[in-house]
């Protein structure tokens, strides 16, 4: 089962308590932010299902937030439900213009806030039985709809390496009979489709109960907004933009349908977690591991591992983006109370120990020293330690082999 993303925004602290209790029950992970600054950085890295947010907050509101969710293209499609104090029409009126899916008056109870999520997503209860999440190096059938061939040759070229088998089809109609046949596991249905017929698809799509569980992403021209707004409002689940950017593409195909693609990054080696990141490592790639490492982490805890280990060696300088996912990593280990360590190369190492963000990073000489560390080496017993943090360290298990084969570099269209 895929577990759903909420995200709530709202200074009060008493609201954002009520909107996660609210949804314990549910496979659900909700995660708050108390302003609209910090909701933005949030959305932008955990790209929810819904954003419940506030009308009426200091910093930034509620209605500045979703000026800038709209013109974020990878954004702009979440869905938002707004939360506002005031009941008059004219206010009301005006939130609807704002581009929201719904909104709702406070105060409110438990029963009314799921009552209005589950009109936009589909909340299922945490205790139903869940199957294994599908892989994103497991087969895929992909329908393309769009008049320009050159479009759906571009999509199957991209993965033509992969395991995804991707078909096109130039009309509407002809989509529909593909589904009737051999149902897809996801389409790509273009907004350009002559007399609007991308759209009347899609409602054809969700009004059928064979097809209504498939997952659509809009394809759009980066500047048609208009039609891009419309797709946010029908519920499309995600937006693609012409010129596609490949990676971006990818990732819409990865989320939308919920795939595990921690296999490209995370491996077990006898008692440790080990995150080894690509050459191509970039902010695509931040946010697919990102998606995954608090659930292994977690089942890292559970299956009785006590090391994480962060592998930079392939890489040879670091960015912002390797330093917020290196942070988020030491933090979780706080969190799980998990000891860590880094290797790296030389040049990652020199340039890490002149940052203040990374100074303090501690790292092995290579993975076999990480995972079974010198008896009485300093460096390597306080290797798990947090700055500030008191966690107890926990022994290292037995010996490890030597350094792995390398994981397969995801790129662009690597699955």
């Amino acid at each position: 089962m895929m577990e759903q993303k909420i995200l709530t925004v709202d200074d009060d602290k008493v609201t954002r308590l009520l909107v996660s209790t609210a949804f314990r029950p549910f496979a659900c992970k909700v995660v708050e932010a108390a302003d609209g600054v910090e909701g933005l950085a949030l959305a932008d890295r955990e790209h929810p299902d819904i954003i419940v947010l506030d009308y009426d907050m200091p910093v930034m509101d509620g209605a500045q937030m979703l000026t800038r969710l709209k013109a974020n293209p990878r954004l702009r499609t979440i869905p938002v439900l707004m939360l506002t104090a005031y009941s008059q029409r004219d206010c009301v009126v005006r939130i609807l213009k704002l581009g929201v899916r719904d909104f709702l008056v406070k105060p409110f109870t438990k029963e009314q806030i799921i009552e209005r999520v589950r009109r936009i997503i589909d909340l299922k209860s945490r205790h139903a039985s869940a199957p294994r999440p599908k892989r994103s190096d497991e087969p895929l059938a992909i329908l393309v709809v769009d008049d320009k061939p050159a479009i759906i040759e571009l999509i199957q070229k991209a993965f033509a390496a992969t395991p995804w088998q991707v078909r096109g089809v130039t009309q509407a109609d002809q989509a529909v009979e593909a589904c009737n046949r051999a149902l897809p596991d996801l389409l790509l249905v273009s907004l350009s489709l002559p007399d609007s017929s991308g759209f009347s698809l899609f409602e054809t799509l969700r009004a059928s109960t064979r097809t209504k569980g498939v997952p659509v992403l809009a394809l759009s021209v980066k500047a048609a907004t208009q039609e891009q707004e419309l797709a946010q409002l029908l519920g499309f689940n995600g937006l693609v933009t012409k010129p596609i950017e490949l990676a971006s593409l990818r990732l819409n195909i990865i989320r939308a349908l919920g795939l595990d693609t921690s296999h490209n990054y995370l491996q077990q080696r006898n008692n440790a977690l080990v995150l080894r990141l690509p050459a191509n490592f970039n902010q695509v790639l931040a946010g697919e591991i990102l998606d995954h490492l608090r659930q292994k982490a977690a089942a890292a805890v559970d299956a009785g591992l006590n090391l994480v280990v962060l592998d930079l060696n392939q890489l040879q300088a670091i960015d912002m983006t390797l330093i917020k996912l290196g942070l988020e990593t030491i933090r979780l280990c706080a969190e799980f109370d998990l000891p860590h360590c880094l290797i790296a190369s030389e040049a990652v190492r020199r340039e890490c120990a002149l940052r203040p963000e990374t100074k303090d990073w501690k790292f092995a000489g290579s993975l076999a020293e990480a995972l079974h560390p010198p008896t009485g080496n300093p460096a390597q017993a306080s290797s798990g330690d947090v700055p500030g943090d008191n966690q107890k360290r926990r022994n290292s298990g037995s010996p490890g082999p030597a350094d792995p084969a390398p994981v397969g570099e995801p790129g662009n269209i690597h699955n």
